[in-house]
């Protein structure tokens, strides 16, 4: 990858994330946040809290829940002057049942209407790493074509791009999305992937299987939940145990993981000091019912 320069746009749906605000379940919940929660926002988010510029960019509905959304975005630091408001079609929505599970409801979502034309209009000015996610392949097939696009637009521009492989089996089963997967995680330069979702969808069995069929991506980085994170470059290879937590809601940990490593890749820190960011944001992620924790990471 070029050198930094400091400045992150992320790229995927955003919808409104209702969850009760204590962990309770959701059959018995009485109080619940309404909050934006969405897996390259998040990113975003966790990266804006370490004094970097941070963009964010796809459509939402034109409605209550498009507006908080943006609000609530911009009060985490992130430049959302692009976000396109549509009129047409709502903003989705999910619902948290802490320790079961998610709810989706983004059929016919806003994002879903993302396109190849909405990819013709991004900006890359000034910007250094472009973070997108596998949901987006997975939504709708104009949304897949504007991923295609947009990956090839931000090469076009010199501009480097990461990738989280974020496999939602309620959207696509691994038969369909492993190939699709394996494809965008080839053109990147930065690759977030679980171990568990690697052997779902590759029948990978270990941080080295998984390096062995992306070699060419110069920066791997295999989590594998509570033991710890590899990642894997030409030169090196470094792992970082995970910290130690009290796991309330895992949902949003693995975008807390990757805006922590990102903003220390951002900070031109070493890698063994990357994966302890991420660990660390994820460990905070990993004790609410919420998508995000504005808390910065220890100096």
């Amino acid at each position: 990858m070029t050198t930094p320069r400091r400045v992150l746009l992320a790229i995927g749906e955003t919808m409104a994330m209702v969850a009760p605000a204590v962990a309770e379940r959701l059959t018995d919940a009485i109080v619940f946040q309404v909050d934006a929660g969405g897996a390259e926002s998040n990113v975003a988010a966790h990266v804006a809290s370490f004094g970097h510029s941070a963009r964010w960019f796809s459509r939402l509905g034109d409605d209550p829940l498009g507006h908080r959304i943006v609000r609530q975005l911009a009060a985490r630091g992130i430049d959302v002057s692009s976000v396109v408001l549509d009129g047409q079609h709502p903003t989705g929505v999910y619902v948290k049942d802490p320790g079961r599970g998610v709810r989706y409801y983004r059929a016919g979502s806003a994002a879903t209407r993302l396109s190849a034309d909405d990819a013709a209009g991004v900006d890359f000015g000034g910007v250094s790493i472009l973070h997108v996610s596998g949901i987006t392949a997975a939504i709708s097939g104009s949304a897949a074509a504007f991923l295609d696009a947009v990956i090839g637009a931000a090469q076009d521009a010199g501009v480097g791009v990461s990738f989280d492989v974020n496999h939602r089996a309620p959207l696509w089963d691994a038969t369909a999305a492993a190939p699709a997967l394996l494809a965008l995680a080839r053109r990147a330069d930065v690759v977030f992937v679980g171990r568990d979702e690697a052997e779902t969808l590759w029948g990978t069995t270990d941080a080295t299987s998984v390096r062995a069929l992306l070699p060419e991506v110069a920066e791997l980085v295999v989590k594998d939940g509570d033991v710890g994170a590899t990642v894997f470059t030409a030169d090196d290879t470094v792992f970082e145990p995970a910290r130690p937590v009290e796991v309330v809601e895992v949902v949003g940990a693995g975008d807390a993981f990757a805006g922590g490593y990102l903003g220390a890749l951002l900070d031109g820190a070493p890698l063994a000091e990357r994966l302890r960011r991420g660990h660390a944001r994820a460990a905070l992620t990993l004790q609410t019912t919420s998508d995000f924790v504005d808390e910065r990471y220890p100096s």
